[in-house]
């Protein structure tokens, strides 16, 4: 085995029917954009009817039919948020639990100490979290997970992870590792994948090979780490 493989990330999905919810933060092979992606997949009537809208450089999650909406609290959400040189992008409301507390002068790990996992038994969906931090030209990012201890939910683990952005490498963290009943939570460290130049290329390669029948959503964005333009593709099952 060796720990320093990085892998494709189509390949990575390919094939399973259910990932979940997706987070994906890298920097370009070219080192000249920051990058990051996340996606949406539903087995539910209620987890399907979502779009994603972007608002400005935000990303907010609305119903596709409001009239179809069964309970909003775990669907409908803004998964990107940004405060001064700081870009977060969660799987939940804890997107903004983060920015509430980056503005308080507080940190990210501060933030989501008050968080757990969703109380969505017996699944306990873990809440995944990233955070990206702009300075000279490059990044750096941290990633985190609340999962459930046990079978019960009876309490939360929480781990985070810290990165120095290195040319097109990138760390992939999903909610679930397959689909089941319950679904088994993500396990393990964040997956080591490749991050390409094009955003195209990026974001054609996630949405290819998610499950046609579940996926719902995908955004993407590469933002130029010289000048700080965003590009962004987004992608809406239900167009």
């Amino acid at each position: 085995m060796n720990i320093y493989e990085i892998n494709d990330m189509g390949e990575l999905i390919q094939g399973n029917s259910y990932v979940g919810r997706g987070i994906v933060i890298g920097k370009s092979a070219d080192e000249k954009s920051a990058v990051f992606a996340y996606f949406i997949m539903g087995r539910s009537e209620n987890s399907r009817n979502r779009v994603f809208i972007e608002n400005g450089s935000e990303v907010v999650i609305h119903p596709f039919d409001a009239s179809k909406v069964e309970d909003p609290s775990l669907i409908i959400y803004s998964p990107v948020r940004k405060f001064e040189n700081k870009l977060v992008v969660t799987n939940g409301d804890q997107t903004d639990t983060v920015i509430e507390f980056l503005e308080k002068g507080k940190t990210f790990e501060e933030a989501l100490e008050t968080r757990e996992f969703e109380p969505d038994g017996p699944n306990w969906t873990p809440r995944i979290s990233g955070m990206m931090t702009f300075g000279d030209n490059d990044f750096s990012y941290k990633m985190s997970i609340l999962k459930s201890a046990d079978a019960e939910g009876s309490a939360c683990n929480r781990f985070t992870y810290s990165y120095k952005a290195l040319k097109g490498l990138g760390h992939f963290i999903h909610t679930y590792v397959f689909d089941g009943n319950p679904i088994p939570t993500f396990q393990g460290e964040p997956e080591r994948v490749e991050i390409p130049n094009d955003i195209d290329e990026f974001t054609e390669k996630i949405w290819n090979n998610l499950n046609e029948a579940n996926k719902i959503s995908l955004y993407v964005r590469y933002v130029d780490l010289e000048t700080g333009v965003e590009t962004n593709r987004m992608i809406n099952k239900n167009a």
